[in-house]
């Protein structure tokens, strides 16, 4: 089932097909779905750095289109899968947005809408699927929705189990990431969750800064002043020193033209246009 969506003018798809390093598809089958999901995770960064830079996030899909595509940005959950879901859409791909809530370290699962994800309909029959461009360090390539065994990705073992009340579990070498409710959701429902997340004091994304891709090697990841680098499993750690260093590692690492340093703010929750409210 595709929820409403205005497709995509040809130019704009074109141009997000660069962004990422992607061929137009001669079709919307498995392939092609897991050939633009590792382009995506490699080419556009997972990054709240809207929230401490003022910004607002709007989400729609012209807005999301202008700063994934036009701005050569990155995003959080809502804004990059809502990003993705048009692309895929466009180039005939069936789409459904699924709300998830994810499971916190201590076992208890976050709010409502604390995560976007998508269900794809591919034209060779092969899914659906589970595709997933906004949760960080997640599976490389989309997951068999119906599966209920183990399946092998580069970054684990992933597993998607029967959880109660209808709604289905997502593990990663057996341990929970994501509960899913499976059931039809728009963009605009996730409105709530995204504002949660960039006002909320309890809410990870206003407690720190995070930009992170994926890579031929690993992963890189900038969060605040301390660059993470993971190469063939192994790990290094490397402190920034000023801020031209910092804008420095945006622009070679991830591709991201800013003009000031992002900084965590500190009273995020009391203003929400400090925030990136509306």
């Amino acid at each position: 089932m595709d929820t409403a969506s205005q497709p995509l003018q040809t130019e704009t798809a074109d141009a997000y097909l660069r962004r990422i390093g992607a061929e137009r598809p001669d079709r919307a089958d498995r392939d092609a779905l897991r050939e633009l999901q590792q382009r995506h995770l490699r080419s556009v960064p997972f990054e709240n750095l809207s929230i401490h830079l003022g910004e607002n996030v709007v989400l729609e899909d012209k807005p999301l289109l202008d700063k994934v595509v036009g701005a050569r940005r990155g995003g959080f959950c809502y804004e990059l899968n809502g990003a993705f879901a048009a692309l895929l859409r466009s180039l005939g791909f069936g789409v459904t947005l699924f709300q998830a809530r994810v499971f916190k370290g201590d076992g208890q699962l976050g709010i409502p809408y604390d995560h976007l994800a998508l269900r794809v309909e591919t034209v060779d029959g092969s899914g659906p699927w589970l595709a997933d461009v906004g949760f960080g360090d997640h599976c490389h390539y989309p997951l068999l929705l119906d599966e209920r065994g183990d399946q092998s990705d580069p970054a684990g073992t992933f597993r998607i189990a029967e959880a109660p009340d209808g709604d289905l579990d997502v593990l990663r070498d057996g341990e929970p990431q994501l509960r899913l409710d499976p059931r039809p959701r728009e963009l605009e429902d996730f409105e709530a969750g995204a504002w949660y997340h960039r006002t909320s004091p309890a809410s990870h994304f206003t407690q720190k800064l995070v930009c992170s891709r994926l890579t031929d090697e690993g992963r890189i990841t900038l969060s605040g002043r301390r660059l993470v680098t993971t190469a063939h499993g192994a790990r290094t750690e490397r402190q920034l020193g000023d801020d031209a260093e910092i804008l420095a590692a945006y622009r070679e690492h991830f591709g991201l033209e800013l003009d000031r340093v992002p900084e965590v703010r500190k009273h995020c929750a009391g203003d929400t246009a400090q925030c990136g409210g509306e």
